[in-house]
């Protein structure tokens, strides 16, 4: 089977650009809207998905993803309907990679080798574990290696070369580089300053890199793109998502913020 993250990366590379990954919280504000969103980022500029498995303490993200992590819970999601959301994506997509994004109690909850099987039979291709440092994750990393799905690893700012060689042991997919020392969706990131970070990266190792958090514009999209493989939004959709309160409206304008994010790069 192909892996959909690896060729993705190739096309993107074919394009001479960098790829858009946007996230969204699986349920927010409710299934159906939620659906809808996810059914439609790839027609409207989405390279690849994160979708959020919601939880009720997001630690490393502020008050946007917080908040629609909530809305998602209040409105009955849970890891069932996430993995029901991706194979319902899948019925017409059999291309965009679909990356789960969240924190490690609810997979942990569910089962980890229940997990790893089902979200593969959903069309996943891989996860992004925030708070499961690489020393502690062998319970996830070995059924998700069985399953045939990429983990995806955190570089922090902070990282030094010593913690980096353990993190990239067992990494898959791309390097999620966090841009900024703090929560989502709060400071914004220094492209002078994330440079030099990431050409020493790549040194290190062959893997796409995307960066994340501190991105919220189509000028900071474009900005970054000139430096990694691919950039992430992720607060300022979620955001759109909370300031609407009409499922159709809601999904439109989406798709339009999306689309100014894709044509910026």
């Amino acid at each position: 089977m192909v892996n959909r993250i690896a060729q993705r990366f190739a096309d993107l590379k074919a394009q001479n650009r960098a790829g858009l990954v946007t996230f969204i919280s699986a349920g927010d504000p409710d299934r159906d809207t939620s659906q809808a969103i996810l059914n439609d980022l790839p027609e409207n500029g989405a390279d690849f998905i994160e979708l959020g498995m919601p939880f009720s303490d997001p630690m490393a993200d502020g008050l946007a993803i917080q908040h629609a992590s909530q809305r998602a819970l209040n409105a009955h999601a849970c890891m069932t309907q996430t993995l029901q959301m991706a194979k319902s994506f899948r019925v017409n997509d059999t291309k965009t990679p679909l990356i789960l994004m969240g924190y490690f109690n609810p997979i942990y909850i569910y089962g980890t080798e229940r997990f790893a099987k089902e979200a593969k039979e959903s069309g996943v291709d891989g996860l992004i574990v925030v708070d499961l440092p690489p020393e502690e994750d062998q319970e996830l990393t070995d059924p998700m290696r069985d399953a045939g799905l990429d983990l995806i690893r955190l570089i922090t700012p902070t990282t030094d070369d010593d913690r980096l060689e353990t993190i990239l042991k067992g990494a898959g997919g791309f390097l999620y580089y966090v841009s900024i020392t703090g929560i989502t969706g709060t400071a914004s990131a220094n492209v002078d300053q994330l440079k030099p970070r990431l050409d020493h990266l790549r040194r290190k190792t062959d893997l796409p890199i995307a960066i994340g958090f501190g991105i919220k514009t189509a000028s900071d999209a474009a900005a970054m793109a000139r430096i990694c493989d691919a950039v992430v939004i992720g607060s300022s959709i979620v955001e759109t998502i909370g300031a609407i309160h009409d499922g159709s409206k809601t999904v439109q304008d989406v798709g339009t913020q999306v689309k100014a994010l894709r044509n910026a790069l």
